[in-house]
């Protein structure tokens, strides 16, 4: 993951928070579009009539084939790119460019290979933190996310998923009303990619902030999320809108073997267009589960 927004709000529109957050925000997207240029002259439209409101603390999973827009919403949310319709408010004011109430976390930890875990850290604080603060307040991230003991450590002598969880500590030491997740766990193992979607629910319990968390990974985003829009177009001349919107059931930690999860799973892969393959092509089901040896 990277933090995205260390640069200076625009002047002249969201409120001076010396880019800190006291608690978590409430955004609202309304009626949000965004559109490109394309080489025929004619605009392409990638997002359209995009409307919905994320209440403050609530984990927002966004889902979507290739190409949806989702990175664009994510992106435009958090001041990094422009809508062409509509607007996004966090906190009850429009957004401004690099906007200092949220936090960006991309798929690569982006980690300062020169510096060690604690400065890499220290790089997300807010401008004018005092040094005492910052320093307790990332050795205390660094607590939380469980690398204490590696805390003087360069980014080449840890692991993949000390990296993430590094750059998680990075964008939490801004303290932001809004983190921005685009697919943070999209390039581990998957042994590693379950542990670390452990680790930012404990995060997110210790300090709840509101979470957008754009996954291809539906099982992540039913395991993460209080809610998962699913966004889709009609046809390849239409901007994506929220085709899906679905609550999810129970308190987190969820059971991943959950029944009602697996039936929320197969709505989002059909939403998806992906063949469940459940009783299908003829292949005959089986009630008993045979031993090994086979």
């Amino acid at each position: 993951m990277y933090l995205a927004s260390t640069a200076p709000a625009a002047s002249g529109s969201a409120p001076a928070r010396a880019g800190t957050a006291d608690a978590a925000f409430a955004v609202e997207f309304e009626g949000l579009g965004r559109s490109f240029p394309s080489d025929r002259g004619a605009s392409r439209t990638v997002l359209r009539d995009v409307s919905i409101s994320v209440q403050p603390g609530e984990v927002l999973a966004i889902l979507g084939t290739s190409g949806c827009g989702k990175s664009t919403l994510l992106r435009i949310a958090g001041g990094l790119d422009s809508a062409t319709a509509g607007r996004v408010l966090i906190d009850g004011t429009p957004t401004v460019d690099f906007d200092d109430r949220t936090a960006v976390g991309f798929q690569e930890p982006r980690l300062l290979p020169w510096r060690s875990i604690t400065d890499n850290v220290a790089l997300g604080l807010p401008r004018g933190t005092p040094k005492a603060d910052g320093a307790a307040r990332v050795a205390r991230l660094i607590e939380l996310v469980g690398l204490s003991d590696f805390a003087g450590h360069r980014p080449r002598e840890i692991s993949g998923g000390m990296a993430q969880r590094a750059s998680l500590a990075r964008a939490l030491a801004r303290n932001p009303g809004v983190l921005l997740l685009d697919e943070p766990f999209g390039a581990l193992d998957a042994l590693t990619r379950l542990k670390m979607q452990d680790l930012l629910l404990d995060v997110h319990a210790a300090a709840p902030t509101t979470v957008l968390l754009v996954t291809h990974d539906v099982d992540e985003a039913l395991q993460l999320a209080d809610r998962i829009i699913l966004l889709g177009r009609s046809n390849e001349l239409d901007g994506s809108t929220i085709a899906q919107e679905i609550v999810v059931p129970g308190t987190r930690p969820r059971d991943r073997g959950s029944a009602e999860l697996a039936e929320l799973r197969g709505r989002l892969l059909d939403g998806l267009g992906i063949d469940r393959h459940g009783q299908a092509r003829g292949v005959e089901t089986t009630t008993a589960i045979p031993h090994f040896p086979y």
